[in-house]
Parts: C-alpha cells; sequence; structure tokens
C-alpha cells in the first residue's frame, strides 16, 4: 500500500511540474480599461484597436474590440 501511494505522489508531481514548465495554466485573459471613438462606433476591430493604440498608446493596450448591442470600442490592456 505504500508503494502504491509513494507511485501516485511522484506521479502527481511530475504532472504538476510538466503543468509549471510548459505553462499550460497561463491565462491569456485582458482586462478592459478604456473605451474609445464614438457611439455606436462603426468601424472595425482593426480600427478600434488603431484608435486604442492612438488614444492611449501601446502598451498598456493591447486590443482593441467593437463589443455590445450599442457598439462601442473597448480598449482592453
Amino acid at each position: 500500500m505504500a508503494k502504491n501511494i509513494n507511485s501516485v505522489s511522484i506521479t502527481v508531481l511530475l504532472f504538476v511540474l510538466l503543468v509549471a514548465s510548459t505553462e499550460i495554466l497561463k491565462s491569456e485573459a485582458q482586462t478592459f480599461c478604456f473605451e474609445c471613438g464614438p457611439v455606436p462606433f462603426l468601424g472595425t476591430n482593426a480600427d478600434c484597436f488603431n484608435c486604442c493604440k492612438t488614444k492611449y498608446g501601446s502598451p498598456p493596450v493591447v486590443s482593441g474590440v467593437v463589443e455590445g448591442s450599442e457598439k462601442h470600442c473597448h480598449c482592453y490592456c
């Protein structure tokens, strides 16, 4: 029984090391930080990103997305 528990412990430890070393659990989440342009924003996501970069700089802005029913240009940091 002790050998089985020891084997499981080693397996779990190796799995944790694998996950940590490959950054499998690393989040790619971005945080909403600003709005840009008129409402409704009539351009594309690329236009929105250009608006965000021009107004707030890059970094901190990493993307711009037109979202919502009212078509707001949201800048993400």
